[in-house]
């Protein structure tokens, strides 16, 4: 039997490969430069003030007398995080932040300047995020390639998509042209829900902003509480991105990097597809 030759289709326009690589640059600096500033007072609270004696979540540094241990602690338990969060660095030179040089913009605490890297990857990031959308909505990409249909959300549909998935079962033939119902779900939950909710949150962060339009930070809960969503939901998007990663490597990073750079993917028929 003659081996399936792969099909090479076009599967990204040129705005969806420039917005991606965009935001690849700008999430990764908003993270580094964000987690610089969070490092300033590294503790969430939930409300309009921060009640420093009692942080839902803090990552800080305990002496226990013969050691310094780094700690981060939610709610009442603490976990010892020594050389990641809390206390890290080489050993013999570690210092009490909260997190290692390497994770952060700039590489020391510098509060100022990390103000100055995540103002400007955010406007980068917000304005690079109006182009996807309005270029999106016009071409119909958005309608068309992540709106779910139907027959994506019947809960066999769905399930299946869950097992085979699960298998690192990954699909072939006219099936892998098209999103499947849990790519169409994670993008839209992205899209829609995680990266405007950064950006109303990160707003209220703004005194600026908030003189302006204190209904955003009343709508949120208070002041603290945005700073915490703000942190949640960059945390989510980490995750996102982690996974995002695993599936991209699992099913065929060559490929998957191709397709976002040039936009061509190569689509193996199914054996039953094939004379």
């Amino acid at each position: 039997m003659a081996k399936p030759r792969k099909t090479l289709v076009y599967r990204h326009a040129g705005v969806t490969r420039a917005t991606h690589w965009i935001n690849v640059l700008a999430l990764t600096l908003l993270l580094m430069s964000g987690l610089n500033i969070f490092g300033a007072h590294p503790a969430l609270y939930w409300g309009q003030k921060s009640t420093f004696a009692h942080p839902w979540v803090s990552i800080g540094a305990e002496d226990k007398g013969d050691r310094m241990i780094g700690v981060i602690q939610i709610g009442s338990a603490k976990f010892d995080t020594t050389g990641v969060l809390g206390y890290s660095g080489k050993v013999g030179s570690r210092e009490p932040v909260a997190f290692p040089s390497w994770a952060t913009v700039p590489s020391f605490r510098d509060l100022a300047d990390s103000r100055h890297w995540h103002f400007f990857f955010a406007w980068l990031f917000v304005i690079n995020g109006l182009v996807y959308w309005l270029v999106g909505l016009a071409g119909g990409h958005i309608a068309k390639d992540l709106a779910p249909t139907g027959a994506d959300l019947k809960p066999r549909n769905i399930w299946h998509e869950i097992v085979t998935h699960a298998r690192l079962k990954f699909p072939k033939g006219e099936e892998a042209r098209r999103y499947n119902v849990l790519q169409k779900g994670a993008y839209l939950a992205v899209v829609v829900v995680l990266l405007p909710l950064m950006v109303l949150t990160g707003l209220c962060m703004s005194p600026g902003f908030d003189a302006g339009a204190p209904w955003l930070v009343d709508f949120f809960g208070g002041r603290q509480s945005a700073r915490t969503m703000h942190f949640l939901t960059a945390t989510a998007i980490v995750g996102f991105i982690l996974l995002h990663l695993f599936m991209v490597v699992a099913s065929g990073t060559w490929n998957n990097i191709r397709s976002m750079i040039t936009g061509r993917y190569a689509i193996v028929p199914e054996l039953r597809d094939v004379p």
